[in-house]
């Protein structure tokens, strides 16, 4: 995943992650919170619109990375969590974190130098279809309201999102072509493929679909099962938090 993100997740910048059910994308963001929290002690926006989001799985976690309890409890301490589950309450948030959440959520902690929106299609999909006009017009307001705070802020905004298919069969990101100029980097998850134990085994595939930094196609497999104990997982970039890899 390093090698995908040329190093890291980077300040001012949104960053996706598409993938279908199972693909990985929410333990992946679970590793990128865990180790902003623990590893750079920088707080973390988690925004959970799917209710995947548990303390107990952090915890588990952050129990790989350390065996200090006090250190533990400061990490999810750093993990600022808000769960809702309408694209209403989602503007609410963002508009709220703009306007002084932000700040309020460094009390202690640390600056937040990280926005993690698990998953933005699950409030948008729904609204996308028919006429479109009110629906479009919302992800454009969540959208705007995303790069302003990952510009003015200097925090790494992570998102993720599904996946559909094209006329030809292709997997590609959902929610159509307006939304896909809006994160900097898109990053494709799947499963690979192992015959019968598919469904046990950790292995992911990575495909790099866009990046402005590299050239696309990029493809790696990494292991869901060690990524919590992996080195690495915090933003880095346009304004270096630390020498960080993610």
């Amino acid at each position: 995943l390093d090698k995908l993100l040329d190093s890291g997740l980077y300040t001012g910048e949104i960053t996706e992650l598409s993938g279908g059910p199972g693909s990985g994308k929410s333990q992946v963001c679970f590793g990128v919170a865990v180790h902003i929290a623990h590893h750079l002690k920088q707080s973390v926006i988690y925004i959970d619109t799917t209710g995947g989001l548990t303390a107990s799985r952090l915890l588990q976690m952050l129990q790989t990375e350390t065996n200090n309890t006090d250190e533990q409890m400061e990490a999810l301490q750093r993990i600022h969590t808000f769960r809702l589950f309408d694209i209403c309450a989602l503007l609410d948030c963002l508009y709220g974190l703009c306007s002084g959440g932000l700040q309020k959520a460094c009390v202690g902690g640390g600056s937040v130098k990280a926005v993690i929106v698990d998953s933005v299609s699950a409030v948008i999909a729904p609204l996308l279809g028919g006429k479109q006009n009110e629906g479009m017009s919302l992800m454009i307001q969540v959208a705007a309201v995303l790069k302003t705070m990952a510009k003015d802020f200097s925090v790494a905004v992570l998102v993720t999102n599904h996946v559909t298919r094209s006329g030809s069969g292709a997997v590609q990101p959902g929610l159509g072509v307006s939304w896909s100029h809006v994160p900097r980097t898109r990053i494709l998850l799947e499963r690979v493929e192992r015959g019968a134990s598919v469904s046990c085994t950790g292995r992911r595939s990575a495909t790099l679909i866009k990046s402005s930094r590299q050239a696309c196609h990029i493809k790696e497999d990494f292991d869901l099962q060690w990524w919590s104990r992996a080195e690495g997982g915090g933003p880095s970039g346009k304004r270096k938090v630390n020498e960080i890899d993610p």
